[in-house]
């Protein structure tokens, strides 16, 4: 009795255990569930953005969202481009020349790195595993912008920044001119590219723009005629003056370009007149010039001897009629472009039974506001000496000239020539070949009275570059020293020499020139029966 009720207090102590286990599996499978939900979500939510080693245009946007992708290269290509010209810098705004991306179509180019590599499941998997696939998309940038927008951006800098040739400048000490400072210009058709690239370059955006050199500026016979006008200045002579009148003629026989200073101011002609008297004779002569003519002409333009001259104009004239020469020598002259010159009565030579009288004036039309009394009898200009001179060089050289002048066969080529070559004897040693280095060609005739002093002719240089110079300076006084006018045909001639002869200047004036005025002309006249018209000085070799 007693065993059976203790075994029965026993049973009913006994009681049924707690289910730990399955809640606690339940549980982890629960958070298995929600954590695969989680990086389901995690992973669903990582497919809306670009995948890592992505890069558009160069930027990063690995992991960006569409749009964080696409603020984040614009910011980057939206930044100026530092333009460099030289040490000044000028940004460029993109946007100020349309700069646009297009970035729809770089944004489906960059996710398709999510559209490639295995399934999705299966890249889950690897997502969990830490075994993601990673994809390298390099995306280019597709951009435009207005190119012509460019283009006028660069003009509008080059025409603030470029640096034209500096002007010409000259020294009055050495009478030589010198170049302008080089310029400077952008070279847009070199600059393009360069600019495009670094558009499209989010890191280096600076460029430097390429310049070219444009070179010194060019030397301009206009630069020799401010020259020339501040050394008269300089020396005290004012060309246009009221008592001082500088009258100045160059011609560049290369280019034609001119030089007129007062060039057709009438001058008071003095022996340059026997330039013109020389061109008819050589017009009037059937024949090659005898023995006596070739003589007479050589002391008519080298010594100047007037009566000489006057025997010319008297053989122009038929043999006995003077006036009749001189009326011919006008008109050829005139004919031939020096429509300012004439010579109306013989030259005065103060012998015992000469022949006065005079004729008519022919028309003229020189320059009224500078007026220096010119001889009424023996006028011309620098303008029409030189343009004589000019016919005579166009004839011996080219076929032209006087012979086009005068088509009827009055002039040949040798005729041209042989004047030069007999106005190349003159050997002043003075005046314009003064202004010249030594043993320079110059073919010239000078002429000389108390108030005014002149002289005309071609320079011939080493270097080919020939040039025509006629030159008068007047003073209204009753005595114009050769010591003070002198100097200042010299300093022209220098001027113009240095101007057409850089390569071998004159720097400073000679010092070589006789003082007491000119080289007399028996030491450059040839001896009777030795004047040879094409070769003047060869009788110094006999």
């Amino acid at each position: 009795m007693t065993s059976t009720l203790s075994g029965l207090g026993t049973k009913r102590r006994r009681r049924q255990s707690f289910p730990l286990l399955p809640i606690l599996s339940s549980l982890m499978l629960m958070a298995a569930i929600g954590l695969i939900i989680f990086e389901l979500t995690t992973y669903s939510q990582r497919q809306n953005r670009l995948p890592a080693g992505v890069t558009v245009a160069g930027v990063n946007v690995s992991g960006m969202t569409p749009g964080e992708a696409v603020s984040t290269w614009e910011q980057a290509l939206g930044k100026p481009v530092t333009l460099w010209y030289e040490d000044s810098p000028i940004l460029l705004d993109p946007a100020a020349i349309g700069f646009r991306s297009n970035n729809a179509a770089m944004i489906a180019e960059a996710n398709t790195a999510n559209a490639s590599g295995s399934q999705n499941w299966s890249r889950f998997f690897n997502y969990l595993l830490g075994q993601e696939e990673l994809s390298t998309v390099d995306v280019d940038l597709q951009a435009s912008y207005q190119s012509g927008l460019l283009e006028q951006f660069l003009r509008e800098i080059s025409i603030r920044y470029d640096r034209p040739p500096g002007k010409a400048d000259y020294d009055l000490q050495t009478l030589t001119i010198r170049p302008g400072p080089g310029g400077r210009q952008i070279d847009i058709r070199r600059a393009l590219p360069l600019i495009d690239e670094a558009l499209r370059d989010p890191v280096n955006r600076s460029v430097r723009l390429p310049l070219t050199d444009t070179g010194t500026s060019s030397v301009t016979i206009d630069t020799l005629e401010s020259m020339i006008v501040d050394f008269l200045d300089s020396q005290g002579f004012i060309f246009d003056g009221q008592t001082t009148i500088a009258s100045v003629y160059i011609m560049d026989l290369r280019t034609g370009e001119e030089i007129s200073l007062a060039g057709d101011v009438a001058m008071s002609a003095a022996s340059t007149i026997k330039v013109p008297i020389l061109i008819d004779y050589f017009r009037t002569l059937a024949l090659a010039p005898t023995d006596e003519e070739a003589f007479l002409m050589a002391n008519s333009l080298l010594c100047s001897n007037n009566s000489s001259s006057n025997l010319i104009m008297q053989i122009i004239g038929g043999g006995n009629d003077i006036f009749r020469g001189l009326s011919s020598v006008n008109e050829t002259a005139q004919y031939a472009g020096a429509r300012n010159t004439y010579i109306t009565a013989p030259f005065v030579l103060g012998v015992e039974g000469e022949q006065f009288g005079s004729i008519a004036a022919p028309p003229t039309s020189p320059n009224q506001t500078l007026v220096t009394d010119a001889d009424p009898y023996n006028q011309t200009t620098a303008e029409d000496l030189g343009t004589l001179f000019g016919m005579i060089y166009d004839c011996a050289n080219y076929g032209s000239g006087l012979m086009a002048a005068f088509p009827d066969g009055s002039f040949t080529q040798n005729e041209c020539r042989q004047m030069l070559e007999l106005m190349s004897a003159n050997d002043l040693l003075r005046l314009l070949q003064g202004g010249i280095p030594e043993g320079t060609r110059i073919s010239h005739k000078n002429g000389w009275l108390s108030n005014v002093h002149g002289d005309a002719g071609i320079v011939f240089p080493p270097n080919g570059h020939d040039y025509v110079i006629a030159v008068f300076v007047w003073e209204d006084s009753e005595f114009f020293s050769f010591t003070t006018a002198w100097p200042l045909v010299e300093g022209i001639s220098r001027a113009a020499w240095n101007y057409f002869s850089p390569e071998n200047p004159l720097i400073t004036a000679r010092t070589d020139l006789p003082q007491s005025g000119a080289a007399d002309c028996n030491n450059f006249l040839p001896p009777f029966g030795q004047v040879n018209l094409n070769d003047i000085n060869g009788w110094r070799e006999q």
